[in-house]
């Protein structure tokens, strides 16, 4: 159903695309929006037991595509240098297919946790349990990652070789 990688030799190991997902801050969340165009937009995330979460205001053009049409992909670009000389960019980036939906419970707390940890870590704890406690106006949403490929320029496979 997902194509395999074309350049398989740049593919990162699953232990590397995990690192690019914990290090990362911000990524696209791309998805199906009004009138066939497709609608990209750029979210703070988190991943977490292999799901990629994010928040969203619980009206707008995000979660209207997302009600519409759950299938999504998120990209996320860790590393892109230019190096002009070569006509090139030394890159490494993450892409992933999923399903997104709202979730409920134990499982919005979780994420929700886990977004304030990683956004907001330098705050008293009192504090970050306070706000998640009183948040309320916010959904929290999860990619049922399917399909996920991590990918770097081959100078970067070449430098680890050596």
């Amino acid at each position: 159903m997902f194509r395999e990688m074309r350049r398989n030799k740049q593919l990162l190991s699953p232990e590397d695309t995990k690192a690019v997902l914990d290090r990362c801050t911000n990524g696209v969340l791309a998805c199906m929006g009004d009138e066939g165009y497709p609608y990209a937009v750029p979210l703070s995330y988190v991943y977490l037991n292999g799901k990629i979460y994010f928040h969203s205001a619980k009206a707008g053009h995000k979660i209207d595509a997302i009600a519409k049409d759950s299938k999504v992909s998120f990209s996320i670009i860790d590393e892109d240098t230019i190096v002009s000389k070569e006509y090139t960019s030394h890159f490494r980036s993450v892409i992933a297919f999923g399903k997104a939906g709202i979730v409920e419970g134990d499982e919005r707390l979780e994420a929700f946790m886990a977004l304030v940890e990683k956004y907001s870590g330098d705050q008293p704890e009192d504090a970050r349990h306070k706000e998640i406690a009183g948040c309320t106006q916010a959904y929290i949403i999860a990619i049922d990652v399917e399909h996920i490929t991590g990918k770097e320029a081959i100078e970067f496979v070449r430098a680890k070789q050596r």
